[in-house]
């Protein structure tokens, strides 16, 4: 599983020109998964997501996280994070889970996201259009 989190001042996801997505202040997540990827590695990943400290405090230090300052997160698929461009100018995605399986763990995902913040997704294989504004700028990957 990998992610990649951009602490965002506003986002959104358009689908066909529609917004299907919008947060305010708080994280964009770009999430894909792989092979051997389990509910166990989902529920450390959703707990290392709400609890990263990348929102700055009163002294404008880093030292609060999602939860800390209530905010939103924007959920968005992709399965480009396991592009492998080690041979060659095209992107292999082989290592990127299939949409069949990916789908369920996606879910589930932002299932236990939900249980602790307001989370607003796109549609999953859909191609969208997504528009961040990224906050610092501060983008962190995490795997797991």
């Amino acid at each position: 599983m990998r992610v990649i989190v951009q602490r965002s001042k506003e986002s959104s996801v358009k689908v066909d020109n529609k917004v299907v997505g919008k947060i305010n202040h708080g994280l964009v997540v770009l999430v894909g998964f792989t092979e051997g990827d389990n509910p166990e590695k989902i529920m450390k990943m959703v707990k290392k997501i709400l609890n990263l400290r990348i929102f700055d405090d009163e002294n404008g230090v880093m030292n609060k996280s999602l939860l800390d300052v209530g905010g939103e997160i924007l959920s968005i698929s992709q399965f480009t994070l396991y592009a492998d461009t080690t041979k060659g100018n095209r992107p292999s995605y082989v290592q990127a889970l299939s949409g069949d399986k990916a789908i369920v763990l996606y879910n589930y995902f932002n299932e236990l996201l939900l249980e602790q913040v307001k989370v607003a997704t796109g549609i999953f294989g859909a191609d969208m259009e997504v528009n961040i504004i990224n906050d610092g700028p501060i983008t962190i990957s995490l795997e797991f």
